[in-house]
């Protein structure tokens, strides 16, 4: 712990109680048990749905906001469950068997007539807050005609500098939903945080596998190196890619067709055909 702190002094951080500040970003992360009955109905009233995962962590996120120009990038169930349900997929069809078991009781019928999977376009919520200096100012994001958007760019993350030996700072894995699909696969829903002396990187996840059916990745990364004023405009540059196959398709290029060996996202992501990528800047 001690070694810990000498390191994050040396770089400038502020350790934090869950998580740092550092080259005027604030970086924290929060981790609750999944929600309980009566918030799951306030939730599902909110949406306007009769499904949600079997596990939301609705009171997990992560947070960082860079202080001067007042941007905030926060990362939470609700969000990610808004989007599932405007992008509205259909239902991923699953064999007879497979229809048996996402019964509740062997007496209902079986109506998969919403997206199961929960699967969300979601890549993050960003908005403008007011700055240090809108404080002392008494001024608002809203006064200026400032909003942030994400701007199609070529500037990538710099995968080379992600695999630098600098200490890692911070670290932390947020589960925001969680579905076993009734023992017919996983749909997940994470993101993961690092930090390093000189940048700060993240990937929020969704991974779909409805056994013997379809597998479905789609990643958020976002890069940010820090300026040496940490008053300028942060670059924070996001890269969204979206993978997808079935296994049929993976079985006819020679994969194995058992839904046992698609256990871990990250041994299978280069498997799976890209269907979808863009690369984008965070601006005003």
């Amino acid at each position: 712990m001690e070694e810990h702190l000498a390191i994050a002094k040396s770089a400038g951080a502020e350790l934090l109680p869950h998580g740092l500040r550092i080259s005027g970003w604030q970086i924290q992360s929060n981790k609750h048990p999944i929600l309980q009955s009566h918030a799951r109905e306030q939730w599902e009233k909110k949406i306007d749905t009769a499904h949600l995962p079997e596990m939301v962590f609705g009171e997990s996120w992560l947070d960082l906001i860079h202080e001067e120009t007042g941007i905030r990038i926060h990362f939470n169930a609700f969000d990610a469950l808004l989007g599932w349900k405007e992008e509205a997929l259909p239902p991923v069809e699953v064999p007879a068997a497979a229809q048996w078991k996402f019964r509740s009781k062997p007496s209902q019928q079986v109506i998969l007539d919403y997206d199961y999977t929960f699967t969300t376009p979601y890549a993050g919520s960003e908005v403008l807050e007011p700055s240090r200096t809108q404080v002392e100012m008494e001024v608002t994001p809203k006064e200026t005609n400032q909003t942030l958007r994400w701007v199609e760019c070529e500037d990538c993350i710099n995968l080379v500098a992600l695999q630098s030996k600098d200490p890692i700072l911070f670290y932390d894995e947020v589960v925001l939903y969680e579905d076993e699909l009734a023992d017919n696969g996983v749909s997940l829903l994470t993101v993961k945080i690092r930090v390093m002396p000189t940048c700060w990187f993240l990937l929020l996840r969704f991974w779909l596998r409805v056994d013997g059916v379809l597998m479905r990745l789609r990643d958020t990364r976002m890069y940010c190196t820090f300026e040496s004023d940490p008053k300028r405009m942060p670059l924070v540059i996001r890269e969204r890619i979206r993978r997808e196959d079935t296994f049929k398709a993976l079985a006819a290029r020679g994969f194995p067709s058992d839904s046992s060996a698609y256990g871990d996202p990250n041994l299978i992501a280069e498997r799976l055909q890209i269907t979808w990528k863009v690369n984008e800047k965070l601006s005003y």
